[in-house]
């Protein structure tokens, strides 16, 4: 591995439980042990399944807090700090770093989104106040931006730009980027349907919807591959197709928060403007939960 590797395997882009109340620390606190017991790789904290978009400010800042406290050193712990405001993602990413954090995911600017120059010169500028590696978060299907290939060359000749989460869903511009970066930046599938052909590649791993409900088979998964047996992570993930289908058949993290819910350790509850999973929907992922003994 780099020297600047952040986690090899798979890290769970752990969802937020919450009440009308607020954050529902006692649940949080109890999911992110089980995460550990199951023997996770890493967490990734108030990401996109972490509805880091509709925490508030203050909210964003103590979960960051209690997360880190909770994690304890167990595991490698990495801090969505994404904005499409860039004063507020270096923000961010300077409270993550103080609390202790290993890394910052940062997703590429939505709504307003950037061009390619944009691009280089925000992370850079994040990169610049961050005192931590940072993974560059590609996903155009939630933000109608794409990171270029030719664009993470420029972003790889930052010293604290050491990884991608490649969720652009193009596998020949995923190849093409690691044609040209993948001897510079580790790079991770965001996509649960991509683990391992991504690895296939000479990908890290995989930062995970799919872990939230099964943990150790997403990290059995990885390990397979990285062991030699190619085929048996290849027989996993065609294992696992129906659930992860069934994780996106809604906007994430509608369905995911709805599984971990049935598995007894939160409310079902989502913040506007994602609203509950339809009656059809969440049966037949329940469905699927109990046909593979999870629920």
């Amino acid at each position: 591995m780099r020297e600047n590797t952040i986690f090899q395997g798979a890290a769970t882009a752990i969802i937020t439980p919450m009440t009308e109340a607020g954050v529902d620390y006692e649940s949080f606190g109890r999911l992110i042990d089980w995460q550990i017991e199951q023997g996770i790789n890493a967490l990734v904290i108030a990401g996109t399944t972490g509805e880091g978009s509709t925490l508030s400010d203050e909210e964003h800042r103590e979960v960051f807090r209690y997360a880190i406290d909770r994690i304890g050193g167990r595991v490698p712990a990495i801090a969505g700090t994404g904005s499409n405001d860039t004063a507020y993602a270096i923000s961010l990413t300077e409270c993550a770093c103080e609390l202790g954090y290993d890394a910052m995911l940062v997703v590429t600017p939505y709504y307003n989104k950037a061009t390619q120059k944009g691009l280089i010169q925000m992370y850079n500028a994040i990169a610049d106040a961050s005192t931590k590696p940072i993974i560059v978060y590609n996903v155009p299907s939630r933000t109608g931006v794409n990171i270029e290939p030719s664009t993470y060359v420029e972003l790889a000749k930052h010293p604290r730009i050491a990884a991608i989460k490649e969720a652009n869903s193009n596998i020949s511009k995923i190849v093409e980027t690691f044609a040209l970066v993948g001897d510079q930046l580790d790079i991770y599938s965001g996509n649960d349907d991509q683990i391992t052909p991504i690895l296939a590649m000479g990908g890290k791993g995989v930062i995970s919807v799919l872990s939230n409900v099964v943990p150790a088979e997403t990290v059995e998964l990885c390990n397979r591959f990285f062991e030699g047996d190619v085929a048996g992570s290849a027989a996993m993930q065609c294992e696992y197709m129906e659930l992860v289908k069934a994780l996106f058949c809604e906007v994430n993290p509608i369905p995911v928060k709805s599984a971990v819910a049935a598995m007894g350790f939160c409310d079902d509850y989502i913040r506007l403007p994602l609203t509950d999973m339809e009656p059809q929907n969440k049966e037949r992922m329940l469905g699927i939960m109990r046909a593979k003994g999870i629920i």
